[in-house]
């Protein structure tokens, strides 16, 4: 199946997602809430463009937008930069500190005195975008979810008390677009949502790289048994090694 993208003709499989497409047709689309390793959310709303099918035009969320047929697809038409704008003057009202957000803000000329109009609650940094929980899920803890509705929606863990089900493995921050998330690894421990973890060293170089229960919860959730503790780097290089030792004389 052919797609346009903004005059480009784009090979697609149907079903796949706009901004699958535009990607990998190195075509830019700006996205806050989007991850490649979490499902489209649609959240933020950055990522819209117009789609032109048998001649009648409509704006949709590119990143869960599925294409069926062969259509015309616009990114950067005068309404979808219009549309982009007020977006981000709005992530720059809930989150007006936030140095993510105001250089997201600033690209696409969002004015800040437009924003100090506004109440603004200066020390926020979330904007509620869900790829934190969904991490969170797909780890297969779901220690945090959002709570509360409207304007008092946050992201939290249960009652606001440390969850029994948090590893520490710190996958929500690594995700959070806007940093909002602390994790403080010193002095040997790991603090994150109001729980500290013990670090776990590599067996090999001695660095810290995880949780004890993220590294528990990993072997657990693998079925296997941990035999040596390695950090990624170790483990690949002892994987190579391995490799290596078993056909030496294919010169790797």
């Amino acid at each position: 199946m052919k797609i346009i993208i903004d005059g480009k003709m784009c090979e697609c499989e149907k079903g796949e997602y706009i901004l699958q497409i535009a990607r990998r047709n190195n075509i830019y689309i700006p996205t806050l809430c989007h991850s490649d390793a979490l499902a489209g959310l649609g959240s933020c709303r950055l990522c819209v463009v117009e789609v032109v099918d048998r001649g009648r035009a409509k704006v949709v969320t590119s990143c869960i937008f599925p294409i069926t047929s062969e259509v015309e697809v616009i990114t950067n038409s005068e309404k979808i930069k219009k549309i982009r704008k007020e977006l981000a003057m709005l992530l720059l009202i809930k989150c007006p500190e936030n140095k993510e957000i105001k250089k997201l803000a600033a690209s696409f000329g969002v004015e800040e005195k437009r924003v100090n109009r506004f109440k603004l609650h200066k020390t926020e940094n979330c904007v509620i975008c869900g790829l934190c929980t969904k991490a969170c899920e797909k780890m297969g803890t779901g220690a945090i979810s959002t709570v509360d509705r409207g304007i008092f929606k946050a992201i939290s863990t249960p009652y606001g008390e440390p969850s029994p089900q948090c590893i520490g493995c710190a996958a929500c921050a690594n995700v959070c677009p806007t940093n909002a998330i602390p994790v403080v690894d010193k002095y040997g421990e790991r603090e994150i949502w109001g729980k500290k973890f013990k670090l776990q060293k590599c067996e090999e170089c001695g660095k810290e790289f995880a949780t004890e229960d993220h590294v528990k919860f990993a072997f657990a959730k693998a079925g296997v048994k941990a035999e040596k503790i390695l950090c990624e780097e170790c483990r690949r290089k002892s994987s190579l090694d391995k490799t290596k030792n078993a056909f030496p004389d294919v010169g790797i």
